[in-house]
């Protein structure tokens, strides 16, 4: 489990640094990231937003560093990385899972680039960390 921690953790900062890249004006990438429907896009999350994912995803990472390297069975946060992780689980497999029509699982915009790149690499990447967060939590 170690080495999927590890990943998780390495994984979550990287795309923490992509939201950073984007909020500083960067184009890499951007156009993939964002649902559409006949080209127009169905969000326009601005740079804000972009550091407020880039720090929550940093955060993220820290709560699986906690859970799995972190001695927390005397530490008074136990509770609070453990619940933590189990909201975040809920929060991976529920984006995993999606909205019903350009996100996730279920979606019905399925002709998009960013519905591509959804279908094979965003939403099991979701339901992947959402995975590996319940394993984390039940496992503190």
């Amino acid at each position: 489990m170690s080495v999927i921690t590890i990943f998780t953790i390495i994984a979550l900062c990287l795309i923490g640094l992509l939201h950073f890249y984007w909020a500083m004006g960067g184009k890499f990438a951007a156009l993939q990231a964002i649902p559409t429907e006949n080209g127009k896009p169905l969000i326009n999350p601005g740079k804000i937003a972009a550091v407020i994912v880039g720090i929550a995803l940093f955060r993220f990472a820290f709560v699986a560093y906690m859970l799995y390297f972190y001695d927390l069975s005397s530490s008074s946060y136990r509770d609070y990385f453990i619940i933590s992780g189990w909201i975040l689980s809920g929060i991976f497999i529920l984006r995993g899972v999606g909205e019903f029509n350009a996100v996730g699982l279920f979606k019905k915009i399925k002709s998009s680039e960013f519905a591509y790149y959804d279908t094979r690499f965003y939403t099991p990447y979701a339901l992947f960390m959402g995975l590996v967060f319940a394993v984390l939590a039940y496992a503190a």
